[in-house]
């Protein structure tokens, strides 16, 4: 079986993620074959593996990190909120259903057998696991039945690096304080710490390390810097959510919903040097961009109210009479239609009135469309027109089914059509469609060339090249702030350290 090593986090958004996935990188870098972990991940972000199963994109981005495929195994679980207070319950890579949080609190001691049987599998097959936990594993009112934090490490018995976010402030205390909240039988679980998004002079600070590991008898392995690196981040605390501006050649402005979902298929768009990518809450932060993006949403209808009350689709609507381009996604697609049917209640019930862009109707159903789909553009004409031929691949994950009055423009490996064109405005259901192929690139030409441009201020390099180098830079951040020496051997010693 694999040897285990396990990340913790002092609270959310404390780097887990990005620490993992420098920890595979590097891992691989050294000869091992590596596999990331979680055994629960909550995100609207997810990705449909090319057995058709839906998981997190945080082990996607560590499983390519660890230069292996991603496999549904690696999240076994996928929380998907429906709203404050619910989600969507994905198990082993299939929709189990919607629960309330106190309904799956009382429900999730039933999961921990799928839990173990995922890990025990991917464990056959590596030499190291490296294990994400989820939030902080201090959450004293959520230890029971614990199988994402401290619960999971007693499981297969995995030492753990605790991680504290430096840059929020505070770092010493919540390091201090999550360990003290832990029982003693947790506590030797830790077998070191680590302090994370670190700047300025590691010098000041370490008076405050030997302090800190004199109060709670456990080493400092390192001191990670804010590390400069472009590489998927979770959905809700993504900072680059709040980055409202773009000084670039070219403003591409994506719609921040409530409910946003995949936020990443935007990604590829920003390795261009002449592209920037800026997310808009409101008509006010809209602007004069030269594409608007609509991006998916776990809840189509809400979402699309929500534009309605605050005046996006009404500043949307008169871009488009202007001549602004508009592409959409997966929800946002269907926003687009002429109208969208709910009869059975799947997302708001009734019937709503579409932003009538597209000549399409869209109905909600029971049934969750997930699959991988490849394909290539075809017979468009007008300004979308350079994009014909163009090859692409990604996934589809979507409740509705839309059907559209005009051809479809893509020819989908199961030869069926998807999506719609009309005009200036295009949508379609496949998520990851700039990740691969020549797409990403011929929609930006096209724009370059409405505004007198050429293609010499775009990007060469593939998307696939860039995230290759974007790990390295991590894996390198990693392994010269990190005592890389003491990490193998907690590796090696396990629990017996």
């Amino acid at each position: 079986m694999a040897k285990s090593i396990m990340i913790q986090g002092t609270m959310s958004n404390a780097g887990k993620s990005l620490l993992a996935g420098g920890l595979c990188r590097l891992f691989h870098q050294d000869g091992h074959k590596v596999a990331p972990f979680k055994s629960q991940n909550m995100a609207l972000n997810s990705f449909i593996t090319d057995a058709g199963f839906e998981m997190g994109r945080a082990q996607v981005m560590q499983a390519e990190a660890a230069g292996i495929a991603p496999d549904v195994r690696m999240n076994p679980i996928l929380l998907k909120p429906t709203g404050d207070m619910g989600s969507q319950v994905i198990v082993n890579g299939e929709v189990l259903g919607n629960m309330k949080a106190a309904e799956y609190y009382a429900y999730k001691h039933n999961l921990r057998p799928a839990v173990r049987q995922a890990y025990d599998a991917l464990a056959s097959e590596y030499d190291i696991i490296v294990i994400e936990g989820a939030g902080s594993p201090a959450e004293i009112n959520l230890k029971e039945d614990d199988f994402v934090n401290m619960g999971m490490a007693r499981m297969v018995g995995a030492p753990v690096l605790l991680a504290g976010d430096i840059d929020r402030g505070g770092v010493f205390a919540s390091l201090y304080g999550t360990v003290a909240l832990l029982e003693p039988e947790e506590q030797a679980h830790i077998k070191g710490l680590i302090i994370n998004k670190f700047r300025g002079d590691v010098e000041i600070l370490r008076p405050g390390l030997k302090m800190l590991e004199d109060l709670v008898h456990k080493p400092v392995l390192g001191v990670v810097p804010m590390l400069q690196v472009d590489i998927d981040e979770e959905d809700s605390l993504s900072s680059k959510l709040d980055r409202t501006a773009a000084v670039k050649a070219l403003d591409l402005a994506v719609i921040r919903l409530p409910r946003l979902s995949n936020f990443t298929d935007f990604d590829a768009l920003e390795r261009f040097d002449c592209a920037g990518v800026r997310y808009v809450h409101n008509a006010a932060e809209l602007g004069n961009p030269d594409l608007i993006l609509l991006p998916g949403t776990k809840n189509t209808m809400d979402d699309l109210l929500w534009m309605r009350q605050n005046g996006l689709e009404g500043a949307i609507c008169k871009l488009h009479r202007s001549g602004t381009p508009i592409f959409a996604i997966c929800g946002g697609y269907q926003m687009l239609g002429k109208e969208l049917r709910d009869p059975l209640g799947v997302e708001h019930g009734g019937t709503l009135r579409g932003m009538g862009l597209l000549d399409s109707v869209t109905e909600f159903r029971p049934e969750k469309t997930r699959t991988r789909v490849s394909g290539q553009v075809h017979g468009i004409t007008g300004f979308w027109s350079a994009l014909s031929g163009s090859d692409f691949t990604g996934y589809e994950i979507h409740m509705g089914a839309t059907d559209h009055d005009n051809e479809g423009f893509s020819l989908l490996s199961n030869g069926r059509d998807d999506g719609a064109v009309k005009g200036t405005v295009l949508g379609s259901y496949v998520h990851g469609i700039f990740d691969e192929g020549d797409l990403a690139q011929r929609v930006i030409s096209i724009l370059l060339e409405r505004k007198g441009l050429d293609l010499d201020s775009a990007r060469t390099v593939t998307f696939q090249q860039y995230k290759e180098q974007q790990y390295d830079i991590l894996a390198d951040g990693i392994r010269r702030s990190l005592d890389m020496d003491a990490v193998y051997k907690i590796l090696e010693q396990g629990m017996e350290g």
